[in-house]
């Protein structure tokens, strides 16, 4: 297997991420919403800092969101009475299938908190039920379970999401 490195994403790295998004919903259906235009789904308005894992070739990806009114972002606030600035969102994981099992995607979470951790960046997240391999990944690394959700996309359509938040220090 070869050398997976981790980095912030750079406009040349964003086809690439593009192409294995498309690969991941093929195989795994995320995102939910589709992939219509992927590299726009890599880089929408409110990213902060973002990442991608490559080999060759792009093989994962995260962002970590400007807090927009989300429904971890309004749990956590209910819970903690965090003020939304110090707030991030976690989105946009995804490694490609045959990356997996090789820690990409723990290499990716942990190069997002250790950003917020260095920004003073409270994280929070949420995932689809469905996921059930993200929530274990995301409950190994320490996040907790803040409250359900329901995730609305594309016309009327809706899932059941779980909310986390990263009790960093």
């Amino acid at each position: 297997m070869a050398d997976t490195t981790i980095r912030p994403i750079e406009d040349a790295d964003v086809p690439g991420a593009a192409a294995a998004l498309v690969e991941v919903h093929s195989t795994d259906g995320y995102p939910v919403e589709g992939v219509g235009d992927p590299e726009a789904w890599i880089t929408p308005p409110g990213v902060v800092k973002a990442w991608v894992a490559r080999r060759d070739d792009v093989v994962g990806h995260i962002a970590i969101m400007k807090a927009e009114g989300e429904k971890a972002v309004a749990l956590w606030q209910q819970q903690s009475g965090e003020d939304q600035a110090r707030i991030g969102v976690l989105a946009r994981l995804f490694v490609v299938r045959s990356a997996r099992k090789h820690a990409v995607g723990e290499s990716l979470m942990r190069a997002a908190m250790n950003y917020a951790e260095e920004n003073d960046l409270r994280l929070v997240l949420d995932v689809m039920e469905k996921d059930e391999a993200a929530i274990r990944l995301y409950e190994r690394l320490g996040w907790q379970f803040i409250g359900g959700a329901t995730h609305q996309f594309g016309e009327g359509q809706q899932i059941p999401a779980k909310c986390y938040v990263w009790p960093a220090s």
